[in-house]
């Protein structure tokens, strides 16, 4: 924030109002509307105010220091305001819209008590900002609103989806079943990229709904309120038929087609007054949007394996989407590759398309770098469009546009010289489109209007000026302009003979808009002229940098010259609407065109990413999810790699099914389980994105879904600890995972006791592995988990897990320094032994606290007879804890625990006398002792 530094610096814009001003605009700050999610902004001109808790929450958030407020007007009714400039409004849009997502933004015009509301955004409507928010920066991601209708009945929850999409012109309609979770609501909204999502007033406050607003906190998204109402149907029809492109048909069709989906499209259309833009009509599309034609990813997954960019990341290879953005056109590539990221493919055909094209840009290193260079060069076509249809664009839009236009039949011509293996797909996905796209009843009828229409040679002074000869009064008004400006010269000419002065060097014609055309001359030749000077001109003004006069003539042609300059201007300013009108009539093309050159955009960048990698990446071999296995040789986390100074440790996965389709790990704190669990699931989704991947060979079976349980933090915004958090996530695992997902959990029950832990943990594996199926990756410290695989099942016992395997990252103690080396290796078997106080010495532990708690260890590590040293690593697999039992001893144990629990609860205590209640106690406990006789787990409690 060091703009707010500099701004406090260059002292803030001093708040300027005379007490009949500042007395109008504390009675129409009065009056406005309490919302304590509007952030409102008052135009003073030069500069702008915030007032009352706003002004506290700018001082505070923005210029960090309340010294930065004043108060407008005196005593009771003083209001706290404070100033903001042009740069520091366009930071505070920027984050209160783009980043923070919990604030709603207005703009006020006026003066006095007069003032009105010109402008207001949300997180999901930025529209009327778009000019302060982007003015030095290219959109990144189109927010996307989306409204919800929900209906409860016995077998789950039936939502009706809608959603807009106002900078690409789109709307969308899903319905689908959801459990108490709101899983599949949630990774829509991730999918969809939203920003802000309406629910009817009834809806967020039942009890039901708890969990769906804590699903809007997890993801950042606006929750607005809209009545009950709202979420009709009627007219919706008629309505779409005035947006959508082509005939009412198909929209009739798709909305017969659901029964919740239409009221909460009716929603929006309303909330974001699209039918009130004329702009909009026949410019949207309608689609059904399909949770199923994506993998689904929920926030917990987002997070866990970094997909897109957070401001606490120290650079940008901190996130996949900073390490594989190398687009090279303005915009239009990176919010393509964000929304790639966002829904990865489950489609074989899909996917392997577009690997086929990132193959072919791989291996052909001078198609690549021609592209490239072209591709340099294109403007955000989809932007200017956007701007064009809402007739907020001039001339230069007009001309960036034309300038990426011409710029395409060299992009085509670098496509047809590729001959290589995938010819085909690259004519039927490029080549073909391009073609009928840039023929000339298309993109060449742009190019020529632009041509015809406006002057390129003034292009060069940076000046977009319509072409004289487009039309005929302008061209007739250039003309008389022209002879004007020769009339006022030859004028210029003869008084400097007339004065016996070098013309331009001593007398000078200047013009401005304060006298127009004028004469001048310095003030050391002014003596020599001045008798002159008196008698035969106008003196305007004198000073420092010399003497303005006139004369009749010069006023009058200069008035005439002002005169044709305002006609042509007026003239201009007519042409130039027509010319945008008309360039608004070639939005399928360009709409087409942006579509075709950000896809080619993002696979170039997949290419480049790829080969240019010190160790480069490679072509993964896909499968359909219900064939084939995960296998990963030589993986690599591929933003871990990417940092300065680290030389990653490759390790190879293979999650196969029957045998290794659910992983224990286990290792030491810092020995790698976290990364290499997530290096699988960034791999598998830059495959299913169409991304070669950081291994040697790599083969993977689609996944419909990666659900990831990794480190949870405290939440105490939402009141909810790291253990409730860890819960809730590992919830929605087991409601919402399918043998097709991949599901990775890292330090799973570790918020609370030992021993609830364990038991949590356990039960979830064997739901994982008997009723969900998937194939995971479960790091854990509980050693005890490792008795799950079947080379640790003991042969009496009757269940038999199958596809369980141990692994563990391997680490290495010095037997006489007992100093830790980490070896980053993934390797078969359980971890032998546990290495928190090694870590702790890492860590430069006191030698004292370090001693005391070996010493504790020990002491715990006896209260088991089958306890043995630290550094005896013979031990068998399943035994690695010192308070370890059988898996049926604990079972049979916790058994007959319950019953002594139940037995005890059910004693009717309030009726007995102590002496009663006493034996009945010893009885109940008597026999729980002899059950101990024959289990030892039960010992340890008696």
């Amino acid at each position: 924030m060091a703009q707010n530094f500099q701004d406090l610096n260059n002292k803030l814009p001093e708040l300027k109002l005379d007490s009949k001003q500042a007395q109008g605009f504390l009675s129409f700050f009065k009056t406005l509307p309490d919302d304590p999610r509007a952030v409102r902004f008052f135009d003073r001109r030069d500069y702008y105010t915030a007032h009352g808790e706003n002004a506290t929450f700018i001082a505070k958030t923005y210029y960090h220091t309340t010294t930065a407020m004043r108060q407008l007007g005196s005593g009771s009714n003083a209001l706290s305001s404070v100033s903001v400039s042009r740069n520091m409004l366009e930071t505070i849009a920027r984050d209160l819209l783009l980043e923070r997502t919990d604030h709603t933004l207005e703009l006020y015009e006026g003066s006095g008590s007069n003032w009105r509301l010109v402008k207001s955004g949300t997180p999901g409507n930025i529209g009327s900002f778009e000019d302060v928010l982007f003015a030095n920066s290219e959109m990144q991601d189109s927010p996307v609103v989306v409204a919800l209708s929900l209906n409860f009945r016995e077998n789950g929850c039936t939502i009706g989806l809608g959603f807009v999409d106002l900078t690409k012109r789109v709307l969308g309609m899903a319905e689908f079943l959801d459990d108490s979770h709101f899983t599949n609501v949630e990774s829509a909204l991730v999918a969809l990229g939203c920003k802000e999502c309406l629910l009817p007033i009834e809806s967020s406050k039942s009890t039901e709904n708890r969990m769906l607003c804590d699903v809007f906190t997890k993801c950042g998204i606006m929750l607005t309120e809209k009545k009950k109402s709202e979420f009709k149907t009627r007219d919706l029809v008629q309505d779409l038929g005035r947006l959508v492109k082509g005939p009412i048909e198909p929209v009739r069709d798709l909305v017969s087609g659901f029964e919740f989906a239409p009221g909460a499209l009716g929603a929006l259309l309303s909330y974001a007054e699209l039918l009130a833009d004329e702009s909009n009509y026949e410019n949207y599309t309608l689609r059904r949007y399909n949770l199923d034609s994506y993998m689904r990813l929920d926030s917990a997954a987002m997070r866990a394996l970094n997909v897109l960019e957070s401001k606490t990341d120290a650079n940008k290879n901190f996130s996949l989407f900073g390490l594989m953005n190398r687009t090279c056109t303005a915009g239009m590539g990176k919010r393509l590759l964000h929304i790639w990221l966002k829904q990865p493919l489950v489609d074989v055909n899909e996917i392997n398309s577009r690997l086929d094209i990132v193959q072919a840009f791989v291996e052909d290193t001078v198609l690549r770098q021609d592209l490239r260079q072209h591709l340099k060069r294109i403007s955000d076509i989809e932007r200017l469009m956007h701007n064009i249809q809402k007739r907020r664009a001039g001339l230069q839009h007009i001309v960036k546009l034309y300038q990426s236009s011409i710029r395409l039949p060299y992009i085509k011509s670098a496509l047809e010289r590729y001959d290589g293996q995938v010819l085909s797909i690259m004519r039927s996905r490029y080549l073909e489109p391009l073609e009928l796209w840039t023929d000339d009843e298309h993109l060449n009828k742009f190019i020529g209007l632009v041509e015809a229409s406006v002057d390129l040679d003034q292009l060069e002074n940076r000046e977009y000026m319509i072409s004289p000869s487009y039309d005929s009064t302008l061209a007739n008004l250039k003309e008389q302009q022209e002879l004007l400006e020769k009339q006022i010269h030859n004028l210029h000419r003869q008084t400097a003979d007339d004065l016996d002065l070098p013309m331009d060097k001593a007398l000078k014609l200047d013009k401005g808009t304060q006298f127009g055309h004028v004469f001048r001359i310095t003030k050391k030749e002014e003596p020599k002229i001045r008798k002159k000077l008196n008698t035969q001109f106008i003196v305007l003004e004198t000073r420092k940098d010399g003497v303005k006069f006139t004369n009749t003539k010069l006023k009058k042609l200069g008035d005439q010259y002002q005169q044709i300059l305002e006609e042509y201007k007026s003239c201009q300013k007519k042409l130039v609407e027509r010319v945008v009108q008309t360039a608004a009539t070639f939005s399928e093309v360009f709409e087409s065109l942006a579509e075709i050159i950000s896809e080619l955009d993002v696979l170039l960048s997949f290419a480049d990413l790829a080969s240019s990698c010190p160790t480069p990446y490679t072509r993964p071999d896909i499968t359909a999810s219900d064939e084939g296995d995960i296998i990963l040789e030589g993986c690599r986390h591929p933003c871990v790699e990417a940092q300065d100074w680290v030389n990653f440790i490759p390790n190879d996965c293979k999650l196969v099914r029957g045998k290794t389709w659910f992983q224990i790990i286990t290792g030491p704190n810092m020995g790698g389980k976290s990364t290499f669990i997530r290096q699988v699931g960034v791999n598998i989704l830059m495959a299913q994105v169409g991304s070669f991947v950081p291994c040697d060979k790599a083969s993977i079976s689609v996944r419909d879904c990666i659900f990831a349980r990794v480190g949870a933090g405290d939440c105490q915004l939402r009141g909810v600890s790291t253990f409730m958090q860890e819960m809730l996530e590992t919830a929605s695992i087991l409601k919402g995972a399918t043998d097709k997902s991949l599901i990775i959990i890292d330090e799973l029950g570790r918020g609370t006791s030992t021993y609830d832990g364990f038991g949590l943990a356990w039960a979830i594996c064997e739901h994982i592995v008997e009723v969900i199926k998937a194939p995971t990756l479960f790091a854990t410290h509980f050693h005890e988990l490792t008795a799950l695989a079947p080379e640790n099942v003991s042969n009496d016992q009757q269940k038999q897990i199958i596809g369980v395997a141990n692994y563990h990252v391997s680490a290495h103690i010095d037997s006489s320094t007992r100093k830790l080396t980490m070896l980053y290796k993934v390797e078969p078997g359980a971890c032998d032994q546990s290495f928190g106080i090694h870590v702790a010495e890492f860590a430069k532990f006191p030698e004292s606290v370090v001693s005391l708690a070996r010493e504790k260890a020990a002491e715990l590590e006896d209260f088991s007879p089958s306890g043995t040293s630290l550094t005896d690593t013979t031990q068998e697999e399943g035994s690695k804890r010192k308070r370890v039992f059988e898996s049926d001893d604990m079972s049979q144990g916790a058994a007959k625990a319950r019953q002594f629990l139940e037995a005890f609860v059910a004693l009717p205590l309030e009726t007995m006398d102590k002496m009663q209640a006493l034996q009945e106690v010893r009885k109940l406990t008597d026999t729980l002792e002899k059950d101990a006789e024959n289990c030892q787990w039960l010992q340890q409690f008696l």
